[in-house]
Order: C-alpha cells, then structure tokens, then sequence
C-alpha cells in the first residue's frame, strides 16, 4: 500500500484546512495518508478525520502568538514588545527546522505540500524518488509577486494541483519551461445530505473566516439596507477570525444585535444544521481561490448569490442557472437578487 505524507500548518479552522481533511479522508480508503503539522492548535483537527488518517504534530507546546504580539506593539510596553518578538522567532525557527526534518526523514511514495513555504522546503530536502505534489489553494488576485512565489516554488515539484481551470492556465504558463505539470482538480466536499432544506426559513447565511478579502463588513452593509424592508429575516454568520471586532461594533452601532448571530467556529455538523435551516446564502469575499462554502450550500439546495469579484464563485456559479453573481460589487444589485429570491419565500 502507498503511503502519502500531507504538510500541514495546523489543523484548525479554515478552507486549506478543510479541503487537507476531505483529501485526507478519500485517500485513507486506499492509502496510508498522515499528515504532518505544524502546530497543534487544539486537541483534535477542527474538522472530522477519519481514524485511519494519522496526525504527527511536529510542535505540541509551540504556537503562533500573532495576538499577544500584536496587543504587545499596541500596549507599547519594550519589555512586552521584546519577549513577545523573540517568542514568535523561536516559533517561525522551530517551524522550519522540524517541518525540515520530517520531509528528510519521512519514508512515504508521495508528498504533498500545501503551501508555497513548504514547497521550497520539499524541493530542497525532499527524499530522492517520491512523488512531490504542491497544493495551491490560493488565488494571487493581482498579487503578481505572490504568484512569482509560487511558481518558483514549484519548479522543482513533479506537479503543481491548482482548484480552478483559470489558475491552471495562468501558472501552467509560468512554469512552461520546468518540469513541473500544472493540474486543475477542483475541491470537493465528503458528504452530501440525505435532505434539502426546505427553504421556508427567513434566513441568510454566509460562512468564512473573519477578515478582511473576506468581506463581512460588507454583508453586513448589504444586510442593514435589507433589514429595514424585511425585518422577518435574519442573518447567520459562521466563523471567527481579525475582524470579529470591527463587525460586533458595526452590529452594535447599527442596532443589528436582535438580527444577525456571529456563531464563531463551529464544527460540520453544526454548519450542516444552519445551512439546512437557510434560504439563501450569501457571498460577499473581494477574493476567493474556489469557496468550497458555495458547494456545501448548494448540496443542502440552498440558493447561492455572490460577487463575482470572488473568482473560486466564478468556478462553481453558472449565473442564473445554479446561483447568481453580481458585477462589480454593486450593493444595490446584491440587494435587488436578493430581494427577488425573498419574494418567492
């Protein structure tokens, strides 16, 4: 049987993560699949796993401390600043060096690496005759010298696994005089539900991490506008992340409190449940490398409207057919869709 090593950051919340689980969970009915992670950022993966799938944290007592050191530079306290720094510099050492050591050591057929940091690493240590995979998940939107990043650091990986035909294109391109073959294999989900919703519900929902490409504030401007019209519908919002902050004060100030739930992290099965529970889903991401959120809802029946800005919803959505996109962000032509659907409710 072969086996399959799977580089991870952490096991947490959040899109690569979940698209790791899933790819984890179909191999391991064939393979040996572990993955290999970087940090252990609570005491199981956020997401199921199947027990055939085996988890080596390399760093068990180390993790990012992004908030304390942020809450450091903004107390303004030296002492703070520099024992917060020098942490953080021992985590960003440690992540290196034993994420290094394991793709030396690891005896395994095939290898994926799931970000561009660990795509140089697997090209410089990677073991002589096994499969080097990278995994990009991410769209550059623009960021030129994001994709330069990627595409020199797969150009000495056997294959280049991009979620969208448009990326595939693009660094198929770029990497036309390497060795290294760009696919598109689009993200999947593991489950599709035994019912749809009944979409009876007045209930928006959308889920995502909590920043900014995002675009929560966003929704919730889109919403405000709506709630004055349609008071009897509500909105769910699913996840956690920098700008949880920033959208509670809007709520707050806006007097949203008895309207829209910011549910936090939540599980599958919880997210199956509100999704079952919805009418319409919402997005409203500047950017998007696929939104495997718009295929969750979509099994569950649930209609999908969202900015064409996210170029993964451009992917998925054939507009008017299976869900709809908005041009060029236009809050009033979000609205006006939505209201449409509203209508037959």
């Amino acid at each position: 049987m072969k086996r399959i090593s799977i580089l991870s950051l952490h096991l947490g919340y959040g899109g690569i993560e979940k698209s790791i689980v899933n790819l984890a969970n179909t191999l391991c009915t064939r393979y040996e699949v572990e993955i290999a992670s970087c940090y252990r950022l609570y005491d199981h993966s956020a997401f199921d796993l199947d027990p055939r799938v085996k988890v080596k944290y390399l760093n068990h007592d180390l993790v990012p401390n992004h908030d304390s050191l942020r809450n450091a530079f903004r107390s303004k306290n030296p002492f703070r600043i520099i024992k917060e720094s020098l942490f953080s510099l021992k985590v960003l050492y440690y992540r290196r060096k034993t994420m290094v050591h394991y793709i030396k050591t690891k005896k395994c057929d095939v290898m994926i690496s799931t970000r561009d940091l660990f795509n140089y690493w697997l090209s410089g240590y990677g073991r002589d005759g096994i499969l080097k995979i990278a995994w990009e998940h991410n769209h550059f939107h623009d960021n030129y010298k994001y994709a330069s990043h990627v595409t020199k650091s797969a150009k000495r990986l056997d294959y280049l696994v991009l979620v969208s035909s448009e990326l595939q294109k693009f660094y198929a391109k770029q990497l036309r005089n390497s060795n290294c073959m760009c696919i598109f294999i689009p993200n999947s989900i593991d489950k599709i539900p035994s019912k749809l919703a009944p979409l009876e519900e007045h209930r928006l929902v959308s889920v995502g991490r909590l920043s900014p490409e995002k675009g929560f504030l966003d929704l919730l401007k889109i919403y405000n506008k709506l709630q004055k019209k349609h008071p009897s519908w509500k909105l769910d919002i699913i996840g956690d992340g920098s700008e949880r902050e920033k959208l509670e004060s809007y709520i707050q100030k806006n007097q949203l409190e008895d309207f829209v739930t910011l549910h936090g992290f939540q599980g599958k099965d919880y997210i199956d449940r509100v999704l079952h529970d919805s009418s319409i889903y919402l997005m409203t991401s500047y950017t998007e490398s696929f939104g495997i959120v718009l295929i969750e809802a979509m099994s569950h029946g649930v209609p999908c409207i969202a900015f064409d800005s996210a170029e993964g919803a451009r992917e998925i959505i054939n507009s008017g057919n299976n869900g709809y996109l908005i041009k060029n962000r236009n809050f009033d032509a979000m609205i006006s869709k939505i209201e449409d659907l509203m209508k037959k409710k």
